[in-house]
């Protein structure tokens, strides 16, 4: 399958997929996160390759969704398709029968954050910034933000980090338990590469047994959180404080939210 905004490469078991808009900071636009849904629901039915990699291309893995296209008045994004493609995209990262691993480097933030979070294994750069920040444009987490955010620190901390949109160090997201590997700063892709190697020479068949057993049991409540971040993100695009949040991001400005 051809691609244009993503690569995917296969190598002895292991496939990376590359997010390769690095003019735009990996941003994503609605055809990025058609291709990832697409290459996700291809790699979901490859027997040969055990372990996914996926990392960005250029200075960052992913500044998150792509504002510039999303107000483009000439090329607006439908937003009951990009939550399609949003849904798919997660649901079936989360359920492939790889083992995934995330490789951040420069930042992952917004969907970024989330796509990387769905992942098992997070290797981040000392220096990368993590942000759940939708808060900040008066949106909801999206592609499952919610859901892997709560897997991962409980309801009570995926509230205080959503809301609050705090953009975190690595160092601080892996003492709240959000990263799993912290590396120099420009390892990380070779930390992965080895983090992998290494998992080929496990009963690697086993784990993906073992992920099988422990996502699946979670699939009903993944399906209906998306549900509900669809209807919810679509209701949100309409506020009054996502326009605010959308104005004073072009203008490079504090937004001031009216709670509408």
């Amino acid at each position: 399958m051809m691609f244009q905004t993503i690569e995917l490469k296969r190598d002895n078991r292991i496939a990376t997929l590359t997010l390769n808009r690095p003019n735009a900071m990996n941003a994503m636009d609605d055809v990025m996160m058609r291709e990832l849904a697409d290459a996700f629901e291809e790699l979901k039915s490859d027997q040969e390759i055990q372990v996914l990699l996926i990392k960005g291309a250029g200075r960052t893995f992913s500044a998150g969704g792509d504002i510039k296209k999303m107000i483009n008045p000439e090329s607006p994004m439908d937003m009951g398709e990009v939550m399609q493609h949003i849904t798919r995209l997660a649901k079936t990262l989360y359920l492939l029968p790889q083992i995934t691993i995330a490789v951040i480097h420069g930042s992952a933030a917004g969907l970024g954050f989330s796509l990387a979070l769905g992942c098992d294994i997070l290797v981040a750069e000392e220096d990368s910034k993590l942000a759940m920040n939708f808060i900040g444009i008066g949106l909801v987490p999206d592609g499952g933000g919610h859901f892997f955010l709560k897997e991962r620190i409980g309801t009570t901390n995926a509230k205080k980090m959503i809301w609050g949109g705090e953009v975190l160090d690595a160092k601080t997201a892996k003492a709240a338990g959000l990263v799993d590997e912290l590396v120099p700063t420009g390892q990380a892709e070779l930390a992965a590469s080895q983090v992998a190697t290494s998992l080929l020479s496990t009963p690697i068949a086993a784990m993906i047994a073992s992920k099988r057993i422990l996502h699946e049991s979670k699939r009903d409540e993944l399906e209906h959180m998306l549900q509900l971040e669809s209807e919810s993100q679509i209701a949100m695009r309409n506020t009054a404080d996502h326009l605010e949040g959308i104005r004073a991001f072009v203008e490079k400005r504090q937004p001031v939210f009216s709670g509408n």
